[in-house]
């Protein structure tokens, strides 16, 4: 049984990843714009907690790149230019591929069978593309890179990449996609399963090298094109 101290702590921990889920979950669904101030008091009663785990939220918000903090302005969300689009897929075509790699290397079964379902889940959102299928398949895209990357099992690639995968969703990237595109890149996921579970480093470090390459043709197009 822990002490009072304890349990206070534990207590702020939990109000803090509220405080976190709250906001992440504004700016990634588009509630909180790009540019948007981001108050403490507002932030602590959509979230219904203090204001001390605010700022601890908003401190891990600020590693991760999703917000920053302005002179005078306090913390607003990130605002992305073309220029920082090119940056984080360039990031990524090299770090990613590395992920990859070293997953191939260590997925446990348990772990494989977790990509293999969210891959089949995106070919199936892909294909049907009801109402709502974009949101969802950004989620199931965040999820399933974010599992490639515990699957590595390096904290130090982990750190490094913590905001770069969550730029998909910031940039809106799906939306820039044709119905065809949005097939190849489910497909290419189910690839990399395949080369993960038969252990081959070179085929998961080559397909997810073209995979982000392609996301990222797609979406400068799409910016380009505006």
């Amino acid at each position: 049984m822990g002490t009072e101290d304890d349990l206070d702590r534990r207590g702020v921990m939990r109000a803090a990843e509220r405080a976190y889920a709250t906001v992440r979950d504004g700016i990634l669904g588009g509630t909180y714009a790009a540019g948007a101030r981001l108050t403490e008091t507002d932030i602590a009663q959509a979230a219904g907690v203090s204001r001390t785990p605010v700022r601890e939220a908003l401190r891990r918000l600020h590693a991760e790149g999703l917000v920053e903090f302005e002179p005078n302005h306090g913390a607003v969300v990130a605002a992305f230019e073309l220029e920082d689009a090119e940056e984080i897929f360039e990031l990524r075509s090299l770090l990613e591929p590395v992920c990859a790699r070293r997953a191939a290397e260590r997925a446990t079964p348990a772990i494989v069978a977790e990509l293999r379902a969210l891959s089949e889940q995106q070919i199936g959102e892909s294909t049907r593309r009801a109402p709502g299928y974009l949101a969802r398949i950004g989620e199931l895209n965040d999820r399933f890179h974010r599992t490639i990357q515990r699957a590595a099992d390096s904290p130090r690639l982990a750190k490094t990449l913590s905001g770069l995968i969550e730029a998909p969703l910031i940039l809106r990237t799906f939306a820039q996609y044709a119905p065809g595109e949005l097939q190849r890149s489910a497909d290419q996921h189910l690839e990399l399963v395949q080369a993960i579970e038969a252990r081959d480093g070179e085929w998961a470090r080559s397909i997810m090298h073209a995979h982000i390459l392609a996301g990222r043709a797609t979406y400068l197009r799409g910016r380009r094109s505006r």
